[in-house]
């Protein structure tokens, strides 16, 4: 069974990245929605076990569940963005980047600035809605029984798009740095 692993890439550690406080940034955030969705999974264990063996569920699990997606999502999308591990067909540009590298570079560049601008368009359509409901104290959920301010996630959706522009902005950079040393090289 030992024979199985490689304890040379074991023992190999990863060469050290450079200071990058945007990384992070989102990686704070990206841990915030970690912890939140371990958090989420004990909440929705205790009240499983709570309807199934004490016949008494905890109230309003299924309307912080449903509230609670989309902000993990908005909390982790910047440091998916940024390591780059966003869904895409790599099949394209891997061709391009390979056939002809400055093209494949300017591509990569094109899509983090068009993709900068959608997570701002995002965090832009999203923070009137914040401040609407801050202002007319909106809240989701059954009225007497269980309520939770609405603000609160759709400022999430604000950070997480302001989060995501500025890791695509980020990308954006590296590949225009990357294409410029290309020339120089």
């Amino acid at each position: 069974m030992a024979d199985d692993v490689n304890m040379a890439a074991l023992e190999a550690s990863a060469a050290p990245r450079p200071f990058d406080p945007v990384r992070l940034v989102l990686d704070a955030l990206a841990a915030i929605g970690t912890l939140w969705t371990f958090g989420l999974m004990l909440l929705i264990c205790a009240d499983v076990i709570g309807r199934s063996f004490l016949n008494a569920p905890i109230t309003g699990v299924a309307e912080i569940a449903a509230h609670s997606v989309v902000g993990i999502v908005f909390l982790q999308i910047g440091a998916t963005i940024h390591g780059r591990r966003m869904t895409r067909a790599d099949f394209l540009i891997e061709r391009v980047l390979a056939w002809a590298p400055g093209l494949g570079r300017l591509l990569e560049a094109v899509f983090a600035l068009l993709g900068a601008a959608v997570m701002a368009f995002i965090a832009q359509a999203a923070w009137p809605g914040m401040w609407n409901s801050l202002a007319l104290r909106e809240f989701f959920g059954v009225q007497g029984l269980f309520t939770v301010p609405t603000w609160p996630f759709r400022g999430l959706i604000v950070l997480g798009g302001a989060a995501g522009a500025v890791a695509f902005l980020a990308l954006f950079v590296a590949e225009l740095r990357a294409l410029v040393a290309g020339r120089k090289g």
